[in-house]
């Protein structure tokens, strides 16, 4: 382990590879000169030599190239993607501040600043109730909270339009989060506290790192309106960042990108059939994946009965608030995932899709 870098001798040696390979192509245009290849010293250089100087040749294009002072930061041994598709969203780790343990606040207090219709995350556990305004998670993405004595994280990245919670314990380990400031497939990259190891927020998996591999057990959540929220659950809290509200908190500075078809990062795969920014709420069951288009739910009556891998469910859907989620046949709330179309299908390219044509037989509620 290279102790400025915090990577592996291996990891460090590709991500020369990569910053040369990317550098080589750059190098007339930007008039750029590379140092001598460490092969022209030969035998001459011990190895101690040719690690420094592999090293400081790194330093040497990250400094050229200043959005990969971001990569600095992290531990990127035992990496589970390639890191050629890990990017940097343009800020710098924990340049989007992460909600460590919110200010917690009641229903009747927060109608100073919340709307019927703004959107908020619910959580319930343990018969305790909680709503994370969107309009504060798109400016800090992550909260550490506890509810109901449970430690959980309540993730959200603007970008794929995805909420997801977790619980923040891996193992016998409480742990903390924040934001990387670098995504993967357009979406989310938060690091722990303990290892600074990466994790994806739509797959609840970290990537790189010592926990490489370990994932985050997802907990229901609900998507929906205040409105919605606080009637089915009167006795709600509401968290807020450590110093409260702030009206720069009105200003929603991703509208213009949600409506539009032009994504602001790549993704690995993609499906053009439909509007990139469309909204779904997909499940995966037993290794099958499957998507409902909000716009299809519109249409219907719900619940919506069908089966995913062998598992009944019933999908259900509020018009006034536009609130999709999924039960079991006893209507036990499932984990599931609301978002963009592009970033379900980036992560889940087997996907199927609700076809009303084909698939299930229609209820009433």
């Amino acid at each position: 382990m290279n102790l400025l870098t915090g990577v592996g001798d291996q990891e460090l040696n590709k991500a020369i590879n990569v910053e040369l390979s990317a550098f080589s192509k750059r190098e007339i245009k930007d008039g750029y000169k590379l140092l001598p290849d460490p092969s022209f010293y030969g035998a001459k250089m011990t190895h101690k030599c040719r690690k420094g100087f592999v090293l400081l040749l790194l330093l040497i294009i990250l400094a050229l190239n200043d959005k990969s002072w971001a990569f600095l930061d992290f531990d990127f041994s035992n990496n589970l993607v390639p890191l050629k598709e890990i990017k940097s969203g343009g800020v710098s780790k924990d340049g989007i501040p992460a909600v460590i343990f919110p200010e917690i606040i009641t229903a009747k207090k927060a109608v100073e600043f919340m709307k019927d219709s703004d959107r908020v995350m619910g959580l319930s556990i343990n018969k305790k109730s909680r709503a994370y305004p969107i309009k504060i998670l798109n400016w800090h993405e992550l909260v550490n909270d506890r509810l109901g004595e449970r430690d959980v994280l309540i993730s959200f990245c603007p970008l794929c339009g995805t909420g997801l919670v977790f619980d923040r314990r891996v193992g016998n380990k409480e742990l903390t989060f924040a934001v990387s400031g670098l995504l993967y497939n357009s979406d989310l990259l938060f690091y722990d506290h303990h290892s600074d190891s990466l994790w994806s927020q739509i797959e609840g998996k970290a990537i790189t790192g010592k926990f490489s591999g370990s994932k985050l057990k997802q907990l229901p959540s609900y998507h929906t309106t205040w409105d919605y929220w606080k009637k089915q659950h009167p006795e709600t809290t509401v968290a807020l960042p450590e110093l409260g509200y702030m009206p720069s908190y009105e200003a929603d500075e991703y509208a213009a990108y949600n409506k539009s078809n032009e994504l602001m990062f790549p993704v690995s795969k993609k499906d053009t059939r439909f509007h990139p920014k469309e909204t779904i709420i997909g499940v995966r069951l037993n290794g099958v994946a499957k998507a409902y288009f909000y716009s299809t739910l519109e249409k219907l009556k719900t619940p919506i009965a069908d089966a995913v891998g062998g598992q009944p469910i019933l999908v259900h859907y509020d018009k006034a608030s536009s609130t999709a989620y999924i039960t079991n046949k006893n209507n036990k709330l499932l984990n599931s995932t609301v978002g963009f179309w592009f970033a379900w299908y980036a992560f889940n390219s087997d996907t199927l899709i609700y076809n009303t044509a084909i698939s299930s037989q229609l209820l009433t509620e």
